[in-house]
């Protein structure tokens, strides 16, 4: 049995490589909507109960598990780290699957390492910054004595958890994007002009999250790209295809 944390789109079709390699897989996920996304695959075992370190050292110890394979997003530090320190607890094989950056040419595009220097960056640039972090860190930016006078646009994921967290921020209607991507270049150009975007604020999520169009878009735009650097870990194994982690299962399983 592969465990396959699974919570972003590629680690959910990991899940399913793995399964139309013959593994047997559970995949776990922490949302409703990663759970039915999950679904479409009819021999899969889902997981949607939230792990902690203990709880997932109980989990590898007491199953049939024989390899993790951590496709958490790229910024999930504390799920990577639980994960790494379960294995070696349980004495587990552990392998990442990290997606791969896109090609950081832009000239106006500003690394910083945290969500709260990307909040006293993007108040340099002007009053409209549009947030294209995703929803969990959107309580840094709204309080943020940085962004205090500044108009806050959040494109997040159109679900009601989401949302109504939005709203609970001080997110009015008409300063939410609530959309599912991916997003064309064409789109984004649309949203920024729409929005009158002074800034955008994003992370280096890869291809599969959408930043080669949204830099597109900026430098159509000659707007500035606040860019939050993905964090430095110190991976026990790390690969970024699908085929790599299938051999590795396929060396450190009985499959």
């Amino acid at each position: 049995m592969i465990f396959v944390i699974a919570g972003t789109e590629d680690g959910r079709e990991l899940a399913g490589f793995l399964l139309n390699n013959g593994f047997e897989v559970t995949a776990s996920v922490v949302s409703s909507y990663g759970k039915i996304l999950l679904e479409r695959y009819e021999e899969i075992k889902i997981n949607d109960k939230k792990l902690d370190e203990d709880e997932l050292v109980e989990l590898l110890l007491t199953g049939d598990i024989e390899v993790l394979v951590d496709a958490s997003h790229p910024y999930a530090v504390n799920v990577s780290q639980n994960a790494m320190t379960a294995c070696h607890k349980a004495n587990i094989p552990y392998i990442r699957y990290e997606r791969e950056s896109v090609p950081l040419t832009y000239d106006k595009i500003f690394h910083v390492a945290t969500y709260e220097e990307a909040a006293a960056k993007a108040s340099e640039f002007g009053k409209n910054i549009f947030l294209t972090t995703g929803s969990r860190n959107l309580k840094t930016f709204v309080e943020s004595p940085a962004l205090k006078d500044c108009n806050l646009i959040a494109r997040i994921l159109p679900t009601a958890e989401v949302l109504t967290e939005c709203e609970r921020l001080g997110f009015t209607p008409k300063n939410i994007v609530a959309m599912q991507g991916p997003f064309s270049t064409e789109l984004n150009v649309e949203l920024f002009k729409h929005y009158q975007a002074n800034v955008i604020v994003s992370k280096d999520s890869g291809q599969i999250g959408g930043v080669d169009t949204k830099l597109t878009a900026a430098e159509i735009l000659n707007l500035p790209v606040v860019l939050i650097d993905r964090p430095t870990i110190q991976y026990d194994n790390v690969v970024s295809n699908f085929d790599a982690v299938v051999a590795f299962c396929k060396t450190s399983s009985k499959n």
